[in-house]
């Protein structure tokens, strides 16, 4: 791979994986930003919805792990991402037909399950196209673009409600487009970092990776447990008393936080560690649940959506630029998909304990328990921190 082809100060290839990812975003947001909503009306309940999520995530998580292994094996990226990018535009258009909750199961699994086949390798391109250790500024971007999709997708199902108020079927229909068009620009605009032999990954041991890299997955799964899927914070939002018509324009604020902030808090954490930023993305964190779990106010409900963004810019693509940091060249799409996949897996736990406590308890208590577990993370980030600022010391 030539390295010298360059866009906007970034390599080619993170520009094009960004804008595979915007693109694919408009359309998967477009439908996530209603599709609570949607269910609700077909008969599902609370639990029900919490746990479609987090079966679909969960049990395609593990492929997470196996496809960025075998993109490790033969050394290629592309043609994961083309599969997995490619069952998204395929399963998308195809919500306009269900009838019940058990259509959208069946469905969302089919597309997380393209998310799980295309996430390690597309990271792992990332990583690889990585020049002067500028992790964070890259995955920043990819986080950036991202959520432009997230900003888009929610904005255009926005005004389709607004026209044509309650018909989600439609919306499901038009989100189709944008992800065919990321096929295309997969095709045509990313080129393959193909490896030597020599540089191959062919066997995976538990010992090929570091003790730190395990130590801070830990940290991950903790703050994971108490992470459920965003699917809740729109019925909280909603039951606060922000309309219907306006939850994708709530959830929109949140990725136009992130939007703004995921390159420069990227830049940030290359310059001053990404531990200390990953501190703060856990505290921020615990504060938004904690603010969901005590509010009463539609306009308190939309400074949180606001800090969430933040949150997001200082966690998300961080994390990930973490990994990429924590482990050596060529077995990036490995460790990258085992972090993915624990994310994933993590997700099923994380949504049946916040569903069951929203349902059976109160709709406060889910969103403490998340408050929790994130300050039990950064607190954890921060030993991590110390830890390797000892060892530092002992050198020198």
């Amino acid at each position: 791979m030539n390295k010298d082809k360059r866009l906007f100060g970034f390599n080619r290839n993170i520009i094009f994986t960004g804008l595979t990812s915007f693109l694919t975003d408009t359309s998967v947001k477009m439908v996530y930003s209603v599709m609570p909503m949607f269910l609700m009306s077909i008969g599902a309940s609370k639990t029900s919805l919490a746990l479609i999520e987090g079966i679909a995530e969960s049990t395609a998580s593990l492929i997470k792990a196996l496809s960025g292994f075998w993109s490790d094996r033969i050394g290629k990226n592309k043609p994961f991402m083309l599969i997995g990018y490619g069952l998204s535009a395929l399963i998308i258009p195809i919500y306009t037909f269900v009838v019940t909750p058990l259509h959208v199961f069946y469905l969302r699994f089919i597309e997380r399950f393209g998310k799980g086949i295309r996430t390690a390798p597309r990271d792992s391109l990332i990583a690889g196209s990585v020049t002067n250790g500028e992790t964070g500024r890259s995955f920043g971007l990819q986080k950036a673009l991202d959520n432009s999709g997230a900003i888009a997708g929610p904005l255009i199902a926005f005004v389709l409600l607004s026209q044509i108020p309650g018909n989600y079927r439609l919306i499901f229909a038009v989100g189709g487009i944008p992800a065919l068009l990321a096929i295309l620009v997969i095709i045509f605009g990313i080129t393959e970092a193909k490896k030597s032999k020599h540089e191959l990954f062919t066997r995976f041991h538990f010992n090929d990776f570091p003790l730190r890299y395990y130590f801070f997955l830990g940290i991950v799964f903790i703050f994971t447990l108490g992470n459920s899927t965003d699917a809740l914070l729109l019925v909280k939002a909603n039951e606060v008393g922000v309309e219907i018509a306006l939850i994708p324009l709530v959830y929109l604020v949140t990725n136009a936080v992130s939007v703004l902030v995921s390159v420069p808090a990227g830049m940030l954490s290359d310059k001053v560690g990404k531990e200390k930023i990953l501190v703060t993305g856990y505290l921020i964190y615990a504060t938004v649940y904690y603010g969901f779990g005590v509010t009463t106010s539609t306009g308190a409900i939309v400074a949180l959506f606001a800090l969430y963004g933040l949150y997001s810019a200082a966690t998300d693509s961080i994390q990930k630029a973490f990994v990429s940091d924590l482990i050596d060249k060529n077995k990036k799409g490995t460790g990258l998909g085992i972090y993915n996949a624990l994310l994933g897996i993590t997700l099923l736990p994380a949504s049946l304990i916040a569903g069951f406590l929203y349902d059976k308890v109160n709709s406060s208590i889910p969103f403490y328990f998340g408050a929790l577990t994130a300050m039990i993370a950064a607190v954890l980030m921060l030993i991590f921190l110390l830890i390797r600022k000892g060892k530092q010391s002992q050198c020198n």
